[in-house]
């Protein structure tokens, strides 16, 4: 028997570490008096005696256009001569601009500081449809939420929803903002003082009293005790380091509206080979991530210090909470070692060095010239050479590059990447350059584009790409257009394309057919000949198959596009003669 109360004393003393005990006097400190029995005194204290946040940054929840498939694109979608791109930092200066599309915040996923710039919306002439616009079966109009009098304004941002954990950024203005993506406006105290608040470890436990889950109410941003003393020039000016870097870091990639060039290509790391190119930037990336670490735990212990949180926080941050994209540790996350994180980021960093030099052979960059050059629907190589008289590498004339497994056209992707590399790291080590990107992706460059590239390039650009690949079938036939220099004949020309190739192939195949039969070929001359001949008289059926079903009919239709419809409807336009994008025509995507 005393066994057995010994147990049962031993059972209650060990279930004891999982009770707590808490005042219903202790909860109503907090707005809403939610049921936050591990809250500490210091937190509880903290939500009675600080001002509420929205004294100092009222909050708002973002516009909700209610039909985003009608009123909403990525900025890559649409011509930049109708976007204003954060450029514009009021109502009025938007509204007298004649621009259509206009940034717009939709949150996005878990990155501090500064980015997730991804999208834009409709709103022309001070978002005239938006605001009239009337629900069909109700005498009301369809959207809501404006916040006319904050809209443009700089502000801190965060998404709605996370799958990991709270994250905001800050806006310099020129930005509409969704429900997605609500904001709050500082009025009392600096910006940026706000936003190492709202990325401090101290936020994040005050917003579990608030709202354990992982959705990211204004409201309960509001009700945060924000403690004003912080806003000092130390905090200010670490913050500002904290954006500086993120904002570079987040305009080095061509999925950036302010990107100008790819950083392999910067003088301040190019060395004499790609290889030592790449250990060069990869070194600064290190050393970035690094000092924004030290940032962030710096950030972390001023507002622990400030809120007497020093026995419940450290001011500790993971490098894998770094949310810079140049972080490996961030950027694939997981538990992956050391040497896979970093033959990850080599093998991205050469995709990206392949994707800007597919950028340059269509002309939306240059080599001689930052930032966009050809980025509205029709433009030629003649609107390219007005911007960049003597190019040191030529855009390709008809927008159209072929990707085939093999050297069939002078123009072809792989044939026109090789010049690139030779004009961007010279001759001398062109060699050693090409075996160092195979390497890196572990395929040769032509097997890279022709099983990788387009798949890459729909993820790069999130199902919404700029550059659109024909493709016969069964893949014989592929060839590359850029949407924003799409004219009604240029599916006449990629037509010309297949039929010049089907040409050299049928020339390739009556070779063929000659050794098949000729005295002087040697039996395994012969064997391979006679397998290659199947192969080619597959391939040219599938060619004919493609001409007569599918791309002459379209050549003739002389299809228009309008970039304002977005990737969505305008590649639907083309239909099987472009190689599909799984879901790419489900509803309710955007």
């Amino acid at each position: 028997m005393d066994d057995q109360n010994k147990q049962a004393d031993n059972a209650e003393a060990g279930m004891e570490s999982y009770f707590f005990r808490a005042s219903a006097a202790d909860f109503r400190k907090i707005p809403g008096s939610p049921v936050a029995y591990w809250v500490s005194d210091a937190v509880s204290n903290a939500f009675r005696d600080f001002p509420r946040f929205d004294e100092v940054a009222p909050t708002r929840k973002g516009m909700v256009t209610a039909r985003n498939e009608i009123y909403v694109r990525d900025w890559h979608e649409v011509s930049l001569d109708k976007s204003g791109l954060d450029i514009f930092k009021d109502r009025h200066s938007a509204q007298e601009s004649g621009k259509k599309w206009f940034s717009y915040l939709k949150g996005g996923g878990y990155r501090k500081w500064y980015g997730n710039k991804f999208d834009v919306v409709n709103w022309e002439d001070d978002g005239f449809l938006l605001q009239t616009k009337k629900h069909p079966s109700e005498d009301r109009v369809w959207a809501t939420n404006f916040n006319l009098e904050f809209v443009f304004n700089e502000n801190i941002n965060w998404g709605a929803v996370s799958s990991l954990d709270f994250s905001a950024r800050i806006s310099e203005g020129g930005e509409l903002f969704d429900a997605g993506g609500s904001a709050c406006f500082p009025v009392k105290v600096n910006p940026k003082t706000v936003l190492g608040f709202l990325n401090a470890k101290v936020s994040r436990v005050m917003l579990r009293a608030l709202n354990p889950t992982l959705n990211f109410q204004a409201g309960n941003i509001a009700n945060l005790p924000f403690l004003v003393s912080v806003d000092t020039d130390r905090t200010r000016n670490l913050v500002d380091g904290l954006i500086s870097a993120f904002k570079v870091d987040w305009n080095s990639y061509e999925t950036s509206w302010d990107f100008t060039s790819l950083p392999l290509l910067h003088s301040d790391y190019q060395q004499k080979t790609l290889q030592s190119t790449y250990q060069n930037l990869r070194a600064f990336w290190s050393d970035t991530t690094l000092e924004m670490q030290r940032f962030e735990e710096e950030n972390n212990d001023i507002f622990i210090e400030a809120y007497c949180l020093q026995d419940e926080l450290n001011p500790e941050v993971p490098l894998k909470e770094i949310t810079l994209t140049c972080n490996p540790y961030n950027r694939y996350g997981g538990d992956k070692a050391d040497e896979e994180l970093e033959a990850l980021l080599q093998a991205d960093t050469m995709r990206e060095f392949l994707s800007y030099a597919v950028g340059c052979m269509f002309g939306r960059y240059s080599l001689d010239k930052p930032g966009l050059l050809l980025a509205n629907l029709g433009e030629t190589l003649v609107d390219y050479l007005r911007q960049v008289p003597e190019p040191r590498f030529m855009p390709d004339e008809d927008n159209v590059i072929p990707l085939l497994d093999g050297e069939w056209f002078a123009d072809d992707v792989t044939e026109r990447f090789r010049q690139f590399l030779r004009m961007t790291f010279g001759e001398q080590h062109y060699e050693e350059n090409l075996t160092f990107i195979e390497a890196a992706l572990g395929k040769d460059i032509r097997k890279y584009f022709l099983k990788d590239f387009y798949v890459d390039h729909v993820k790069r650009y999130r199902k919404r790409p700029i550059y659109w690949l024909f493709a016969s079938p069964k893949g014989t036939f592929n060839a590359l257009i850029y949407v924003h220099r799409y004219r009604a004949d240029t599916v006449s020309v990629v037509l010309q394309y297949l039929r010049d190739f089907r040409k050299k192939l049928a020339a390739r195949l009556g070779y063929l057919q000659q050794v098949s039969i000729s005295t002087s070929a040697s039996q395994g001359d012969k064997a391979r000949a006679l397998k290659e001949i199947e192969t080619l008289k597959k391939q040219l059926l599938e060619l004919d198959d493609y001409e007569r079903d599918t791309l002459y009919p379209l050549a003739t239709e002389q299809v228009p596009l309008d970039l304002d419809d977005g990737v969505k409807v305008n590649y639907l336009k083309l239909g099987p003669a472009l190689k599909k994008i799984v879901g790419l025509d489900a509803k309710g995507e955007d």
